[in-house]
């Protein structure tokens, strides 16, 4: 009877993995809001001098006005309060969805400042990620089925070129050539100035012009790692046992292609699942480059300002995004790859 209560409550392999890798996350979670909380704070300088300054000077000529905000904005950024009560008031209000105020943009919430650019810049990252991705995996296969030919050789050499190169460089360089000096494509920025954002074909029309050259310095910095990732992964699998025995009863190449392509995609995956966990970080550089009014435009100016609260406010959203993509991963393999499952059985 204990050998069927035993069987009856066994909990499935999966579950245990699901929970280990959860405890896991969460705990370097908050490790990672520990880092993001302290890095800030071991910038040297005055993160309210800037505004202090600006509201003395409305209120220069009334002294105990100056001491009563100065004692507000004390009070309400808790700098003056012991390190580890900051500590975990910036946890309680991180788990409660609460990112603060700017001390940059005051009285402005967080939130608010970040919320109109997560659009902007998911409509940046996600179609170049994607686009580097597909196009990368499909020429590193290719390249990898003819292992040997001029075209290996083409792809192996301009692959190694693209991702050694820096993809703010090349954004600087998309800039100078195609805006500056051919003066194809504007400047920078999301759309005119001129411009009211609205569905209307002529801004439509307006936003894909300003979109063109970001889109192209992150998607062709990203193709060329996807491609030599692929390349490996497909000749790793073209040597393996089984393509062997297949080529050896005259299977179709298109066939052997198709396997081989398959088989060697998981890991690639993989990693588009994790790039794009990681896209509301934004792509901070080719964002400032452009003008571009994404999150890592934003980050930037928090990082330029020394302001604390907005600096937080989209590290804890990115790292957040990158964990659930993390566990999603982690989900859709415990479901599809039995290996997971019998480690779990093990432990």
């Amino acid at each position: 009877s204990i050998m069927v209560s035993d069987k009856r409550f066994r909990i499935s392999p999966v579950v245990i993995f699901l929970v280990r890798r959860s405890a896991f996350l969460i705990t370097t979670y908050f490790i990672a809001l520990t880092i993001v909380f302290i890095l800030p704070r071991a910038i040297p300088g005055n993160p309210l001098a800037l505004l202090l300054t600006q509201l003395f000077q409305q209120a220069q000529t009334n002294p105990e006005a100056i001491r009563e905000v100065y004692k507000k904005l004390m009070e309400e950024f808790g700098i003056g309060k012991p390190i580890y009560v900051q500590y975990i008031e910036f946890l309680s209000r991180a788990f409660r969805g609460d990112l603060g105020t700017s001390i940059a943009f005051y009285p402005k919430k967080v939130i608010d400042l970040i919320a109109p650019a997560i659009p902007w810049t998911l409509a940046l990252l996600v179609p170049a990620t994607i686009s580097a991705w597909t196009v990368g995996n499909l020429i590193g296969a290719v390249a990898g089925y003819k292992r040997g030919s001029k075209f290996e050789k083409t792809v192996l050499i301009s692959s190694l070129i693209l991702s050694q190169t820096p993809y703010y460089w090349l954004a600087m360089l998309l800039m100078f050539v195609l805006a500056v000096r051919l003066n194809i494509f504007p400047y920078g920025g999301a759309y005119s100035q001129d411009l009211i954002p609205s569905f209307t074909p002529q801004f439509i029309l307006d936003v894909l012009w300003h979109y063109v050259l970001p889109f192209l310095s992150i998607f062709l910095s990203a193709i060329g790692g996807w491609a030599i990732g692929m390349r490996v992964l497909t000749i790793y699998e073209l040597g393996s046992d089984y393509m062997t025995y297949s080529e050896s009863l005259g299977v179709k190449e298109s066939i052997i292609f198709k396997y081989a392509f398959r088989n060697s995609l998981l890991p690639q995956v993989t990693g588009l699942a994790l790039s794009l966990g990681s896209v509301l970080g934004g792509a901070l550089i080719t964002e400032v480059v452009f003008n571009y009014p994404g999150t890592g435009y934003i980050l930037f100016r928090g990082l330029s300002t020394l302001d604390y609260p907005l600096i937080q406010g989209v590290f804890v959203i990115l790292i957040a995004t990158l964990y659930i993509a993390n566990f999603a991963v982690d989900f859709v393999y415990a479901l599809i790859d039995p290996r997971i499952r019998l480690a779990g059985e093990k432990v």
